[in-house]
């Protein structure tokens, strides 16, 4: 999963990023100071691989992992290339979903673009230069595709009609991501790689001392406009990320204590994610290795044995499915076999998140 941080400079976007990558980004209080795309590979948090790996003491542990861009911050006129815009929206259509950073705080000591923090223009901002450059890509794709119609090739009907339906939203200032698709117009978009139809998690950025609040003005303004076009909402705050994140794992614990804080925000962030992207984990355990992978909800079994090798999907036989719970209940994996608990899954079965398998496949 690869996820793009976007929004505008001064917002938090760099601050959070080094705080959930550890990747030592450059942060500072002026805009643009980000220009290269900074990568990060973070191991999703999972407490059900953790005991896993002490139930089986195995030689590897491998988690699934997301991958963070963090995007240099977009100004009004990016998509015409303002503040080296064109450069940053091009790495942006490369990734899975957007993390869309929203100023929700005010503070005299860090400069905003436009004087204050206001999260329904900032947000509006940002989708207007996604729109707009959204827009370029569908004038040559309608051009395209017209100029095969008037070859004579009359089955290029009905893509046309989806472009131009995608046209009328993305130039009414509306983003593609807001209207619904049949499966035949989602086999036309697939290539298109527009950005405003990626989905959204909006990451509310609040101030340190607003931690424990629960009604913030300027994160119920972004949490009705996620409402009104499906996206994801997570509050959390930039600076105590960045504190988080300098702290061994066991201190992290007694500061989220100290705070009232249940969960830190990376682990908000993804869980998140999978919920807006539709993602699950199925977990495979053994002395050799313990491991999480990540499908897309509702993958049948063999495709999923496909994640790990092709082979296993081609020769697929059944899967051997135990729950997390029971095998962590009977202790060892024999004892669950010899309790029942060990299930035998065939073509047609739907993974589920949390299924611990082993697939027996033969070619």
């Amino acid at each position: 999963m690869k996820l793009g941080i976007v929004g505008l400079p001064n917002v938090g976007k760099s601050t959070l990023f080094n705080a959930i990558t550890k990747a030592g980004a450059e942060s500072a209080n002026y805009p643009f100071c980000t220009i290269e795309p900074n990568v990060g590979v973070v191991a999703v948090p999972d407490e059900r691989l953790d005991k896993l790996a002490e139930m089986y003491n195995p030689e590897k542990y491998t988690p699934a992992v997301v991958e963070f861009v963090d995007i240099a911050g977009l100004v009004k006129g990016a998509s015409k290339g303002e503040g080296l815009g064109n450069k940053f929206l091009s790495n942006i259509r490369e990734c899975d979903a957007i993390v869309h950073v929203v100023r929700c705080f005010d503070d005299p000591d860090v400069i905003h673009v436009n004087g204050h923090a206001d999260p329904e223009s900032d947000i509006e901002t940002i989708d207007i230069e996604l729109i707009l450059s959204d827009i370029e890509i569908m004038e040559k794709r309608i051009e395209r595709t017209q100029k095969m119609m008037k070859g004579g090739d009359k089955s290029f009907g009905a893509e046309l009609a989806c472009y131009q339906r995608i046209m009328d939203c993305l130039t009414a200032e509306k983003a593609a991501r807001t209207l619904e698709f049949s499966d035949e117009e989602l086999e036309f978009t697939r290539d298109l790689q527009l950005i405003s139809m990626k989905p959204v998690l909006y990451c509310a950025n609040i101030a340190e001392d607003d931690i424990k609040k629960t009604d913030i003005p300027y994160v119920k303004t972004v949490e009705e406009i996620a409402a009104k076009e499906n996206s994801g909402v997570v509050v959390i705050s930039a600076k105590i990320e960045d504190e988080l994140g300098q702290l061994e794992p066991e201190d992290r614990e007694m500061f989220l204590s100290d705070l009232g804080i249940e969960s830190a925000g990376l682990d908000k962030m993804i869980k998140a994610s999978y919920k807006l992207l539709g993602l699950i984990s199925y977990l495979t355990a053994g002395p050799k290795e313990v491991r999480a992978w990540t499908i897309t909800k509702g993958t049948k079994a063999p495709q999923a044995a496909g994640k790990i090798h092709s082979d296993f999907e081609r020769g697929f036989i059944r899967a051997e499915i135990v729950g997390f719970d029971d095998l962590i209940a009977c202790g060892t994996y024999n004892a669950a076999k010899e309790k029942g608990l060990v299930r035998s899954e065939g073509k047609e079965y739907v993974m589920r998140d949390g299924d611990i398998v082993l697939f027996r496949f033969n070619v």
